[in-house]
């Protein structure tokens, strides 16, 4: 009874890799799991920016983190601020720096990794030399 039950919720409910996405895609996000889909960009370099790590395609800064862990600053092209910060407002908000707003400031635990993904690839990718963007844009396509 127990098995047929179980079943029958999976088959209602999608597949079990739908369940487990859905799962892994609402986890809180942390400073670590950052870090690794920045790294996992091609070309990226972690260094420290003052008191700041920062992360950098061919020497060019595309987000940095404050020493408390708890945000994360993307760079990304004005033309893209205020679509990303309609994308959700409850961890996205204006980065200002020096004044004006330079990108996004996310924060990590209220934010969700798909986000925080597609975030980093377009900072990624403004900063990126063309060559170099171009080869990830092809992958994407393939």
């Amino acid at each position: 009874m127990t098995g047929s039950r179980n079943q029958s919720l999976a088959a209602s409910s999608g597949s079990i890799l739908d369940t487990i996405a859905l799962w892994v895609e609402n986890l809180p996000v942390n400073l670590n799991d950052a870090r690794r889909i920045a790294m996992s960009l091609p070309g990226v370099t972690e260094e420290p920016h003052f008191e700041y790590t920062s992360f950098r395609v061919k020497g060019k800064i595309f987000a940095t983190a404050p020493p408390d862990g708890e945000h994360l600053h993307i760079f990304i092209a004005e033309e893209e601020r205020e679509p990303a910060l309609l994308m959700d407002p409850g961890f996205i908000e204006k980065l200002l720096w020096g004044g004006k707003v330079r990108g996004v400031r996310v924060a990590l635990r209220r934010a969700k990794m798909p986000v925080v993904a597609r975030l980093l690839q377009m900072a990624w990718l403004h900063r990126a030399p063309k060559a170099l963007a171009a080869t990830l844009r092809a992958s994407e396509r393939a």
